[in-house]
């Protein structure tokens, strides 16, 4: 933990700190907390200036922690889990566990209080304030997995699900292929990024953005939701963040041996567009006609009067039209 960490863990309770007391703690001039605490302004940090006061966050702030996660974590779960890292800022956690693909021998987590440049589907930046939201991506290996591994994301979905079900959330379900939706609202996002064979042995990271306590979304076009809006109480970001990892890890354990057709079945109980008149937009293409549900491999079964036909996930947006 370096200074500006130690900084932040002080100023987490909210409450007034002398720019004096500051440097009492971490054995610094008053001058070098203020370049700290620029420092963690312009990585996003809400500090305020307190006229003889000192500083003090805008809330206080639950910081993730390794330790508490790994609690919420059950014993096969944190034993498959070679490495677990929580940063400050990072550009994406996607991106920086891709670039580590290649020296992957067990899977390892990575988490981070803020990204610089988080990202969605098809390039899209994902708005990501400071110890507000879970930014978490796991690197996972895969040898050839039945089916392949197109319907990874999915099952992912199925598993995030499944642990804020937990929760007692009305309204909580998925849209084919990534999202996560509260009353038709987004409070979450999957992405899944491969190097390898899709039907062979590969490496995966698996990338989920989880609006927590998030109360401006900045520039987001579509309608969007936090978890805490939903919840008669709340558990707490490590709480929240230890379980999804949990449900992750075993998911991944699963798909390893089954594929999606060990998950396919459960698809129905989160599906929020079955029997629902959709848009899907495929490239340049736009095709319209009766959401069907998921077949054994993850894709979209639609209906254009014909019957259901399967439609792989890719490039492709999708709007109910009712």
């Amino acid at each position: 933990m370096d200074r500006a960490d130690r900084l932040l863990h002080t100023l987490a309770d909210g409450e007034p700190h002398s720019g004096e007391g500051l440097g009492a703690v971490l054995g610094v001039t008053r001058a070098a907390v203020w370049k700290l605490i620029n420092q963690l302004r312009e990585q996003g940090v809400p500090i305020r200036s307190v006229r003889r006061r000192g500083y003090r966050l805008e809330a206080p702030m639950e910081l993730l922690d390794v330790r508490a996660m790994r609690s919420e974590m059950s014993a096969g779960a944190a034993r498959a889990l070679g490495a677990l890292a929580v940063e400050r800022v990072v550009d994406s956690t996607n991106r920086r566990l891709f670039a580590e693909l290649d020296q992957l021998a067990r899977p390892r987590a990575l988490l981070a209080e803020a990204q610089s440049a988080g990202r969605g589907r098809r390039g899209r930046s994902w708005h990501s304030p400071f110890g507000r939201n879970l930014y978490l991506s796991i690197a996972w290996p895969f040898e050839a997995v039945p089916g392949g591994v197109g319907g990874l994301s999915l099952a992912t979905g199925i598993a995030v699900a499944d642990e804020l079900s937990r929760y007692k959330v009305s309204g909580l379900g998925l849209k084919w292929p990534n999202d996560l939706l509260i009353h038709e609202a987004k409070v979450g996002g999957i992405l899944v990024e491969l190097q390898g064979e899709p039907e062979g042995p590969c490496a995966a990271v698996i990338g989920l953005g989880l609006n927590l306590q998030m109360d401006d979304a900045g520039a987001v076009d579509q309608p969007w939701t936090a978890l805490c809006a939903h919840l008669a109480f709340w558990p707490g970001r490590n709480v929240i963040a230890g379980g999804v990892l949990n449900a992750m890890i075993l998911a991944m354990q699963r798909f390893q041996v089954h594929g999606f057709a060990g998950f396919a079945g459960d698809w129905a109980r989160h599906d929020l567009l079955a029997g629902r008149q959709v848009r899907l937009h495929v490239g340049s293409r736009t095709v319209d006609g009766l959401a069907c549900g998921v077949d054994q491999t993850g894709c979209l079964l639609l209906d254009q009067g014909q019957g259901p036909e399967p439609w792989r996930a890719g490039e492709v947006s999708l709007r109910s039209l009712t």
